[in-house]
């Protein structure tokens, strides 16, 4: 993740996957100015609503302004209609917002998961607009790496506690190798209890069962 406005940046490492009993979605915590790593502690994985989350690659303050016009969105929706806005509208809305913003464009790659009467979902958001619902997504300079774990690892009828341990491998990978992608992770499960982020102590536990240093 960049906080350089001139340039459209996604050295950063965020994924998400839908598991049978929630989903799954984790980000590192590295932002970077060109070589220099600037901030140690960025925030790359947003609360939109209870059952909503969304990922950022790319800009810091568009990924900022964005998660929290969505999350006024989805707020204004539930209120409007009592009852919560579906992923699949959360995930229309913003592509809508992304592709009419053509002249002055969000730099960002999103991914927008949930869980809602439906199920699991995860999309896939690029700075157009486009939005591409998928099992397992990754975003930035690391997904690459990501990926490699990703789908040598997924498979369907996956639990959100084997979810979670493939997570911290997909981020150990990409932190190794990928110099944009570091210093932490941030991991969510999003099912029909609602929004639960994973502990540092729980992270740290798992790792040292999956041998992780």
């Amino acid at each position: 993740m960049s906080t350089e406005p001139e340039k459209m940046k996604t050295g950063t490492t965020t994924l998400g996957m839908v598991c049978k009993d929630g989903v799954i979605m984790a980000t590192e915590h590295r932002a970077t100015m060109g070589t220099l790593i600037a901030h140690t502690e960025t925030q790359k994985l947003f609360r939109i609503d209870d059952h909503i989350g969304l990922t950022t690659a790319g800009l810091v303050g568009d990924a900022q302004s964005l998660a929290r016009y969505i999350t006024a969105e989805a707020e204004l929706y539930k209120l409007k209609r009592d009852q919560p806005m579906t992923v699949k509208a959360a995930a229309t809305l913003t592509a809508n917002i992304l592709s009419g913003s053509r002249y002055y464009p969000y730099w960002v790659q999103l991914l927008l998961g949930g869980w809602d009467r439906e199920g699991g979902h995860i999309y896939s958001l690029d700075a157009a607009g486009g939005s591409i619902p998928d099992k397992y997504c990754a975003t930035g300079s690391g997904s690459p790496y990501a990926y490699g774990v990703l789908e040598d690892n997924y498979k369907d009828e996956l639990s959100t506690t084997q979810g979670i341990d493939i997570a911290i491998k997909a981020l150990t990978a990409s932190m190794k190798r990928d110099s944009a992608s570091g210093n932490g992770y941030d991991i969510v499960v999003i099912s029909e209890d609602g929004w639960k982020p994973v502990s540092k102590k729980e992270i740290e536990k798992r790792k040292q069962k999956l041998n992780i240093k």
